[in-house]
């Protein structure tokens, strides 16, 4: 990576306080590798590869996105749609759009789970989705691709 890398966080708020410790941890990530970053939330995790689409049409001028968010198991199928919405979203447009994107959107069965995955270390999920972003980014520059392939 040869410029500073400009990136968007798309933060599900459904759990504000989980959502709290991965941003948190994606901004401590991204602040210690020198990136500059843009923050916007969304009410869901179904709701994440909208925004990440909206941004990739405007002219925001990202080189990669994070998406951070919570989909906890409930007493009905709903959770299962969800998930799968949101990460074949996801992989569509990191797909289709060759865009970086590191997924910290957390799917598991119940809050204490969540609260593990997100807890300020070196284990956050926030953290880690914004390393691999970073990585792929410079993956992507290694390949030679601009920012906008």
């Amino acid at each position: 990576m040869s410029a500073i890398p400009n990136i968007l966080i798309v933060e599900s708020r459904f759990y504000p306080e989980i959502a709290d410790q991965l941003l948190g941890g994606a901004t401590a990530a991204l602040k210690t590798a020198g990136a500059s970053f843009e923050v916007i939330e969304v009410p869901g995790a179904m709701e994440i590869p909208a925004a990440i689409n909206f941004a990739v049409a405007g002219s925001g001028g990202y080189d990669g996105f994070v998406a951070l968010g919570c989909v906890i198991r409930g007493e009905t199928t709903h959770y299962d749609q969800v998930c799968k919405q949101c990460f074949e979203g996801l992989r569509s447009l990191s797909l289709e759009h060759a865009l970086a994107i590191g997924s910290g959107v957390l799917t598991v069965e119940n809050r204490d789970q969540a609260m593990a995955r997100a807890a300020q270390d070196q284990k956050n999920k926030g953290a880690e989705a914004a390393r691999a972003c970073l990585e792929l980014i410079g993956l992507k520059d290694r390949l030679g691709l601009s920012a906008d392939q």
